[in-house]
């Protein structure tokens, strides 16, 4: 299904369209995973064969799983990449699109910086305990030398 350019093609002005397994190989997932995403409602393949089980993407498609996988690689939940998408998806003015994109990022950052302040802590806290052990062993093997 995916759009070979060098293929000749009566239909040369047709949108790309794309099979699961084009965007599986594509993106390096599981079809699983991409049913899941479209289970999430974050993709919508058009259905066709019998029972409609074969899965046809569009380029939109193909945009919106870009997207995820980049909101995903940020740390973001897949609600929030949710959000994102259907923001910049919307025909809504595209100020009021960023505005609610650097929200969710501020948002997240800021969790992201109170979770490096308690990894910070908890690093601290392992180095100390570290230290405490390295003197006690020092201890123990200078009493064995004497």
């Amino acid at each position: 299904m995916h759009h070979d350019p060098s293929a000749p093609d009566a239909s040369s002005g047709a949108a790309p369209e794309y099979t699961i397994s084009d965007l599986a190989k594509e993106f390096d997932l599981t079809t699983r995973a991409i049913r899941f995403y479209e289970d999430m409602g974050l993709l919508q393949p058009r259905r066709e064969g019998s029972g409609g089980r074969t899965r046809i993407y569009s380029a939109r498609d193909r945009a919106r799983l870009k997207l995820t996988l980049r909101a995903k690689r940020l740390g973001l939940s897949l609600n929030e990449a949710k959000e994102i998408i259907e923001v910049y998806d919307s025909p809504r003015d595209t100020g009021v699109q960023l505005e609610k994109f650097l929200q969710i990022l501020a948002q997240h950052r800021m969790q992201l910086e109170e979770r490096m302040q308690d990894l910070q802590i908890t690093l601290d806290e392992v180095r100390a305990q570290e230290k405490e052990a390295q003197a006690l062993l020092r201890k123990l093997q200078a009493r064995k030398a004497t």
